[in-house]
């Protein structure tokens, strides 16, 4: 059978998306034998309809029933073609067509129908993108990749949640959205048993597992997990800020940072921990809380053997090690292990202190500080030593009791030897050296 030219689509040209309900990739494999065979019915009853059209349009239109024809031979374990859709052949040979041999490509050993289909699955294998939008010039290999795209410069969104109503442009879309109403994670990590919704998600998340960062930064040559992570960063090199806090005036890079920051305005901790009732402000903090709970930490330091339930901790653990200070001062030059202490560090220079006690009005540069400071209204002291029961407001007001029992004394007078279990202690003794008055 002679193949007749590859052409693209015109816009005057009918097509059978114009005629006839067009089903998707996913749609056409979720559908049984009596819909595939409906389909196919009006498909072939939409060509017959269009055989008087305009000669002109009949090598032009080309589109739309991939392997529809040969999806009786697919049970019986003959090979079809694996794309969707592809070209239906116009023309008074069509009838012919119907009982032709199969035509196989090659390289992959993919199988059409007909010739024109394997003409048309060619160029996938060259690369050519022979169907062009004329909005925006983007190309691409296939006529129904192209419909989809023009629907987002005609903000056309045909497919339709049944419970939300919101819309989406492919019914792909619409089946991932769904499974937010039904909870449904199909999509299992086979190393640690975390599921995703979409397929996507898993192989982002298993990228933790392999270390693998292929989205790297021309700039300074960073590399990233997730393309949305390097495009984030990206936006550090072109001093990009448009998000504002209308609160305090800080601006972000993202409107996702400026959600978070605006929850230390609010006090909003909307993420709650499911055992204990604890609430967090950010799901990344609930997700280290949690592992206090499961008591599971995966990932281990080779240089001490500590373990940790995330690999962000366990990388900047490491960095104790390494020596590593990747987050540096721009005002002073101090350089620290943590984004966030080097975050905590740039309010002394800007004297910004975002966290107000509530009570009397007092703010401070950190949570931390200011958690410590409202033990003063309420009188909590949380840090209770197992030894004589004594409680403390702070975590490091315990530690240094604690030196009391076991005879510790950290801190030693380079004039005289003498030790000290606080600094407060040495400090107060050095003055005997330097003849100050002590009392």
């Amino acid at each position: 059978m002679a193949a007749g030219p590859l052409t693209t689509k015109s816009q005057e040209s009918v097509m059978f998306e114009d005629m006839a309900m067009y089903l998707t990739p996913e749609e056409w494999g979720q559908a049984d034998p009596t819909q595939r065979t409906l389909y196919r019915d009006m498909m072939l009853e939409s060509y017959r309809n269009d055989i008087s059209l305009d000669d002109e349009s009949e090598t032009e239109n080309m589109e739309s029933l991939s392997n529809l024809e040969a999806s009786d031979n697919a049970e019986s374990g003959e090979k079809l073609s694996s794309e969707f859709p592809v070209a239906l052949p116009q023309g008074p040979d069509f009838g012919e067509a119907l009982g032709s041999e199969l035509y196989t490509f090659d390289k992959c050993r993919t199988t059409f129908r007909w010739d024109s289909h394997l003409i048309q699955h060619e160029p996938i294998h060259k690369g050519e993108k022979p169907y062009e939008c004329n909005e925006c010039g983007k190309g691409f290999m296939r006529s129904s990749d192209l419909i989809r795209h023009q629907r987002t410069h005609s903000e056309e969104k045909p497919y339709e949640c049944s419970e939300c109503g919101k819309a989406f442009r492919q019914s792909s879309g619409l089946s991932q959205h769904q499974r937010i109403h039904s909870e449904e994670k199909p999509y299992e990590c086979n190393i640690c048993g975390k599921a995703f919704r979409q397929s996507s998600g898993l192989s982002q998340h298993q990228r933790i597992h392999g270390g693998i960062k292929p989205y790297e930064c021309d700039e300074c040559g960073k590399a990233f997990r997730c393309n949305s992570d390097l495009t984030k960063h990206q936006e550090i090199h072109r001093g990009l800020k448009p998000c504002e806090c209308k609160e305090c005036g800080k601006a972000f890079r993202s409107t996702s940072d400026l959600i978070k920051h605006q929850r230390i305005h609010s006090g909003e901790k909307p993420y709650e921990c499911n055992e204990c009732g604890k609430a967090f402000m950010r799901n990344s903090s609930l997700i280290k809380h949690q592992g206090i709970h499961t008591g599971v930490k995966p990932y281990e330091c080779s240089e001490c053997g500590k373990a940790f339930s995330q690999t962000a901790v366990l990388i900047q653990h490491q960095r104790i090690h390494s020596g590593e200070k990747p987050y540096e001062c721009n005002e002073c030059g101090r350089a620290f292990t943590r984004k966030s202490d080097l975050i905590v560090h740039q309010r002394i220079h800007t004297g910004e202190k975002p966290y107000t006690c509530n009570v009397c009005g007092k703010a401070f540069s950190r949570t931390s500080v200011l958690i410590e400071h409202q033990r003063i209204h309420t009188g909590e002291k949380p840090f209770e030593c197992n030894e004589c029961r004594k409680a403390f407001k702070r975590r490091s007001d315990l530690i240094q009791h604690q030196r009391i029992h076991r005879g510790e004394k950290y801190y030693a007078c380079d004039q005289c030897g003498k030790t000290f279990i606080q600094s407060s202690g040495l400090i107060h003794h050095q003055r005997i050296h330097n003849g100050e008055n002590v009392y």
